[in-house]
């Protein structure tokens, strides 16, 4: 049977080649954002096993109307990539009440309710069948960012749910793993207009979404936690 899988904030860039990568390997995706005509395209592009489920994240009753979408054309979910995020770029005096909550609504809280729906699925059934939640974290996931105090505190969030995720969730045959992003990723629009040495500082989205693909292909015996990916250029 093939997996089922969700990706939870998709947008050009690794979005896109993490949706591309599991159809590859046989997945069936489901892709959640707020761009209807974006996902639209994409899962158009993608072939049958993609479907477009147009999805307010910060909506927990648009999230689960989602899943069930997924579910009804798929069947429950195997695979969940809690990818999405957003945040102004303001200090702690200059960062607005509003845009800090948009930062955790977009960020945890989305991600606790993609992961209930997805967790469900995944312990449902005689013993559970088990399965893998991934959340895409930054350099900021670490270590604090001057200047992005929304964005830090979202990432520092995400980062705890999938440690507080592992331990309560890997003894019942889930693995979750946090990606720690640490550079810049060459999506389509920072593509344009860099030469080739620059792309270079850049990371490869379909390179990143290997690597997310073979989280979900681990052995048991050795689930990985988390990782970190970055370019390889001589300042890292």
């Amino acid at each position: 049977m093939p997996r089922t899988a969700v990706v939870a904030g998709v947008g050009p860039g690794l979005g896109a080649s993490l949706a591309r990568r599991f159809v590859t390997e046989g997945c069936q995706v489901g892709l959640f954002a707020r761009s209807e005509a974006y996902v639209e395209d994409l899962a158009d592009s993608l072939g049958p096993d993609a479907l477009a489920v147009p999805t307010d994240l910060t909506d927990p009753a648009q999230v689960a109307a989602g899943f069930e979408t997924v579910r009804e054309a798929f069947g429950p979910v195997d695979v969940l990539v809690n990818h999405a995020s957003a945040a102004s770029w303001d200090g702690t005096l200059d960062v607005t009440h509003e845009s800090f909550e948009r930062a955790l609504d977009t960020g945890p809280k989305a991600a606790l309710y993609c992961s209930q729906e997805a967790v469900a699925d995944m312990l449902s059934g005689e013993g559970g069948a088990g399965g893998t939640v991934i959340f895409t974290g930054a350099t900021t996931s670490k270590r604090g960012r001057d200047g992005a105090i929304g964005f830090s505190a979202a990432k520092f969030a995400c980062r705890g749910m999938a440690e507080s995720m592992a331990r309560e969730l890997g003894p019942r045959g889930v693995h979750v793993a946090h990606v720690v992003v640490d550079g810049g990723i060459l999506t389509p629009s920072a593509r344009e207009g860099l030469d080739e040495s620059e792309r270079e500082q850049y990371l490869d989205p379909d390179a990143i979404a290997e690597t997310y693909w073979n989280l979900v292909e681990q052995d048991r015996s050795a689930w990985t936690l988390e990782l970190d990916v970055r370019p390889h250029v001589e300042e890292f």
